[in-house]
């Protein structure tokens, strides 16, 4: 019985083309990113994008058919990008509080809040974009605040019955407040301005 060579159509239909280059995906993410913290949600373009990236519109709309997809995207990338924000031991908390400000992490902090700025006119109305903003800029510090906080405990430093939760929130809550109301830097002159006017005097026994 002779082969047959007839090609199945819906075979050929699934045969995988080249693969796409997840290197690229980030670097458009990027660029996304620095869009949305340049003139917020409601100015974003697709199409300011894909040309500022300098990619092709075909594949750049077949990879995110809509802007807001786009953004979640570009949100979760920052997410998985944090990797730890908590700082050696320096012996004290306020010392703690303050190394979270590096020298290499200013511009990242600022452009993450500028991101959230970005987003401010539209976090109201989409529940999807305000948690993923919220899970890939605001709560990565809070939960470092929060280990800070319970190392501050267990050393003795602050009263063990301190609400953590609460005080944990009250630096990334000001930061972002900061960046998407006042539109003003996050420098380390404002974090420690928070931290001595407001954190410690909260946690003193």
């Amino acid at each position: 019985m002779a082969a047959n060579n007839t090609s199945d159509p819906d075979t050929e239909r699934r045969r995988p083309g080249r693969k796409r280059d997840h290197d690229r995906d980030e670097a458009i993410l990027e660029v996304a990113l620095d869009v949305l913290a340049e003139v917020g949600y409601a100015g974003m373009t697709m199409n300011a994008v894909a040309a500022r990236a300098r990619a092709g519109k075909a594949t750049f709309y077949r990879r995110w058919p809509s802007k807001s997809e786009l953004v979640l995207e570009a949100v979760a990338q920052l997410q998985r990008r944090q990797g730890s924000l908590v700082p050696a031991d320096t012996g004290s908390l306020r010392g703690d509080l303050l190394a979270l400000f590096r020298p290499t992490l200013p511009s990242d902090a600022e452009r993450q809040f500028a991101v959230m700025a970005g987003l401010a006119s539209i976090l109201s109305q989409d529940l999807g974009l305000a948690d993923a903003a919220n899970n890939a800029i605001v709560e990565p510090w809070t939960e470092a605040n929060r280990v800070l906080l319970r190392r501050a405990i267990g050393r003795g430093e602050i009263d063990p019955a301190a609400d953590v939760d609460t005080l944990a929130a009250i630096l990334p809550s000001m930061a972002a407040y900061r960046a998407m109301i006042q539109r003003k830097p996050f420098d380390r002159e404002f974090l420690a301005a928070v931290i001595d006017g407001v954190l410690l005097p909260a946690v003193r026994r």
